[in-house]
């Protein structure tokens, strides 16, 4: 469950317990449908692995509209090919990939996969629907620096690029805090503070040995204020608030 972060937050850094969850996930997927899967039980191990080798070609080739299309309908939503693409010109190359395990379950399945990129290896974990569609992915960050991670997430929010975004939160979070949730929080804060102009720096507020209090400050039309992130000692995020009550222009 999200909570508020702006009352009491030395104790609800303390009390925050969302990224406790041991099997992160993460996703992307295509393919068509057998008639295990149109009987709505979800992927053999044989399926699924077959569905995170297609998704990882896609990655690999750099094909945004094979990316969109194994999108599920719920993600198709909030992005498209050429907001896909624009997304992939950003990000490091992807050079080649490994599987590194494959677990199925009745509701979905999930593949745990290494990339290795230009900039370096990457493990993904996706979470792929029994239609063989990506429900959602994670990204393990967990040596990044925190308030990169918090700077990206936020960036990510702001161009629109909301998929992008919940990659970043903790399994659990990502349960509650949909593409389309996001979408529609980051619009209800534009109502109050005019339209985005650009995210400012992130600076460390407080820490305990367990979670990371980043602010973020946003620059907007009429307004600027700081976005709250809460991260794990895995820098997944936990926790996030847009302003309520944003601050005049600094």
């Amino acid at each position: 469950m999200l909570r508020l972060l702006r009352p009491a937050l030395s104790a609800l850094v303390a009390a925050t317990v969302l990224g406790a969850v041991s099997v992160p996930p993460a996703a992307l997927a295509q393919g068509t449908p057998s008639a295990a899967q149109s009987s709505g039980s979800g992927l053999s191990v044989e399926q699924a692995r077959a569905a995170a080798i297609r998704i990882l070609n896609a990655v690999k080739s750099g094909n945004a509209k094979a990316r969109y299309a194994q999108f599920s309908p719920a993600l198709q939503a909030v992005t498209s090919p050429s907001m896909i693409a624009a997304t992939m010109r950003t990000q490091p190359q992807v050079l080649g990939y490994e599987l590194l395990s494959v677990r199925s379950g009745l509701e979905s399945s999930t593949v745990e996969a290494e990339l290795k990129t230009k900039a370096g290896n990457r493990v993904v974990f996706m979470v792929i629907s029994p239609e063989g569609l990506i429900d959602r992915y994670y990204v393990d960050r967990a040596d990044d620096d925190d308030s990169k991670v918090a700077l990206q997430f936020v960036r990510a929010v702001s161009t629109g690029n909301f998929i992008t975004a919940q990659s970043f939160l903790a399994p659990s979070v990502q349960e509650e805090l949909t593409p389309a949730v996001i979408q529609a929080r980051w619009l209800g804060l534009q109502r109050l503070t005019g339209s985005f102009v650009k995210v400012g720096r992130a600076v460390e507020a407080e820490s305990t040995p367990d979670t990371r209090l980043i602010l973020v400050n946003v620059q907007f039309n009429r307004l600027s204020d700081n976005l709250y992130v809460i991260l794990n000692g895995e820098n997944q995020i936990t926790g996030i608030d847009f302003p309520e009550n944003p601050a005049g222009p600094r």
